[in-house]
């Protein structure tokens, strides 16, 4: 009998073969899409790693412009400072303004006593403002008019502290205008007035010239180049003590 015999194991066997070559396929293909993505995305991850290079190369760039900036920046209330303190009526290294001639009284008293040849002189001068100023160094004086006139030497070197006048305040200087010690009937050189110059904070002279009436009862006083000025002063002991003794 030509009966054909199936075993019982074929068709499962068959069916397995079938399902494992459509998986296989099916894993191929994922594979397959994963590389493709894997290749999409490498561009743009190169392009991230070149974004993210660049930003460090362009943060180190703007690193050193803001320190650039910032040293700039640190420098300007530097300037600022020095302009607000030290460049403020010339330079004088306070707050407050130079004294301007304009803005001073004047005032002047013997401090010799009666029957002694007139020498030594108080120099006082008013700040008519309300807010303080700055006098600098000593006053440049002449004691002859003009200002072809030669400036009196201060008294040693003049004190380089700025005195600061409050508004209504007084500032002193001493002046000593006399030093021949000769009798007899020789002629001197007269004076009927003394002015003086202020000194900016940098040491230049500030415009404007600041008149000392002599005193009542002097028409004029003897002068010669002995003649010496002390700076500034507070007090008007700190004026006149080197002064009184010459």
């Amino acid at each position: 009998m030509n009966t054909k015999r199936i075993r019982g194991g074929s068709p499962r066997r068959g069916l397995r073969g079938a399902v494992l070559g459509a998986a296989v396929a099916a894993a191929l293909l994922t594979t397959t899409a994963c590389q493709g993505d894997d290749s999409a995305a490498a561009p743009s991850g190169s392009a991230s790693a070149s974004a993210s290079a660049s930003a460090s190369s362009g943060g180190k760039s703007g690193a050193t412009a803001p320190t650039g900036d910032s040293g700039t920046g640190s420098a300007g209330p530097t300037a600022t400072g020095t302009g607000d303190s030290g460049e403020t009526g010339g330079g004088n290294g306070t707050e407050h303004p130079d004294c301007e001639a304009a803005g001073l009284t004047t005032a002047v008293e013997l401090q010799d006593g009666p029957g002694e040849t007139p020498r030594h002189f108080l120099l006082t001068v008013t700040n008519g403002a309300k807010t303080p100023c700055v006098l600098n160094d000593a006053p440049q004086v002449r004691l002859k008019a003009g200002n072809d006139a030669p400036i009196v030497q201060p008294l040693g070197e003049p004190d380089s502290e700025p005195v600061v006048v409050e508004g209504g305040g007084k500032a002193y200087a001493g002046l000593y205008v006399f030093g021949n010690d000769e009798g007899g009937e020789a002629e001197y050189d007269q004076s009927d007035r003394f002015t003086a110059t202020l000194v900016a904070g940098e040491g230049t002279e500030l415009s404007g010239t600041l008149i000392f009436d002599l005193p009542d009862g002097l028409g004029t006083v003897s002068v010669d180049d002995a003649a010496r000025v002390n700076g500034w002063a507070g007090t008007e002991g700190l004026a006149m003590r080197p002064i009184n003794q010459l």
